[in-house]
């Protein structure tokens, strides 16, 4: 089973772990510290996974009880302000058994029925095709691609843009 829910202080080992691996991380903003420690864990869990659109802005994912991951909703500012970002990772233990899928079908249905939310939006690096099927099989649609849009450790990646809005 699959579900949604606040972060825990017990999660901390694990968020570092998995932020620790290059493979999970590789897709991943910049904004997240590398390497990840225990301080960073602790900022993540008691104050940046808060404060969202919805209950909280992140979600810890929990598979059958086990913490596998993370998932939250960026809202907007000004004009857009009924936009949200989505993003996520996965322990890659977990990879390839439909989790995220499903972790972004229950969030964008609790934004859409809890927010002022009408569009959902991801934001992908080239290359990262498991996140992209992962969009679509979740309603999402392709865009656009913006051309060398991101710059990560000395590379350049296209910008694959997916959106799903409330009314699909």
């Amino acid at each position: 089973m699959i579900t949604l829910r606040e972060f825990k202080a017990q999660d901390a080992p694990f968020i570092i772990s998995t932020l620790n691996d290059e493979q999970v991380t590789r897709y991943l903003s910049s904004k997240i510290p590398f390497p990840y420690t225990q301080a960073d864990a602790d900022w993540w869990i008691n104050q940046g996974s808060k404060n969202g659109v919805i209950d909280a802005t992140a979600k810890a994912i929990e598979v059958n009880g086990q913490f596998a991951g993370c998932i939250g909703i960026t809202p907007g500012e000004f004009e857009y302000s009924h936009s949200g970002e989505i993003g996520y990772w996965l322990n890659k233990a977990y990879w390839g058994q439909g989790i995220i899928t499903r972790a972004i079908e229950l969030i964008c249905n609790e934004a859409f029925a809890q927010s002022n939310i009408n569009r959902i939006f991801g934001a992908v690096f080239a290359g990262n095709t498991g996140s992209m099927k992962a969009l679509i099989k979740s309603g999402f649609e392709q865009e656009a691609v913006l051309k060398q849009a991101i710059y990560k450790n000395g590379v350049f990646y296209n910008n694959h843009i997916f959106s799903k809005l409330k009314a699909d």
